[in-house]
């Protein structure tokens, strides 16, 4: 599961730029080529997104002339700590001599029994 979230300011980067209505936005998205319904778009604008199609997410950043940070924020997750986990500090530390030569798979140290 995901451990990020994230901040929609579509909203707040339009009316930094003088936009507030949504039929300003569309006419500017068609001219881009990109063909959204007066619901769309305004879903677009209000509510945080699920999916977005990149030529759309391209248009508005060519559109309000900012950079995709000031649209789409990272957050955590409610309840967790801001960070890298375990698992996201190890797949990015240096692999030790045997991780490269074995790869995932570690040999199972052996276990010495008395006779």
């Amino acid at each position: 599961m995901a451990k990020l979230n994230y901040r929609w300011h579509l909203r707040k980067v339009m009316a930094s730029r003088g936009m507030y209505a949504t039929t300003q936005l569309r006419s500017l998205l068609a001219e881009q080529g990109v063909e959204l319904s007066q619901s769309q778009v305004y879903r677009l604008i209000v509510k945080q997104p699920e999916r977005l199609n990149l030529r759309v997410l391209m248009a508005l950043l060519d559109i309000l002339g900012c950079a995709i940070d000031d649209l789409i924020e990272p957050v955590p997750r409610a309840g967790e700590r801001r960070g890298g986990t375990d698992r996201q500090e190890t797949a990015m530390r240096r692999p030790s001599a045997t991780e490269a030569r074995f790869g995932p798979m570690r040999p199972k140290p052996a276990r010495v029994l008395p006779e």
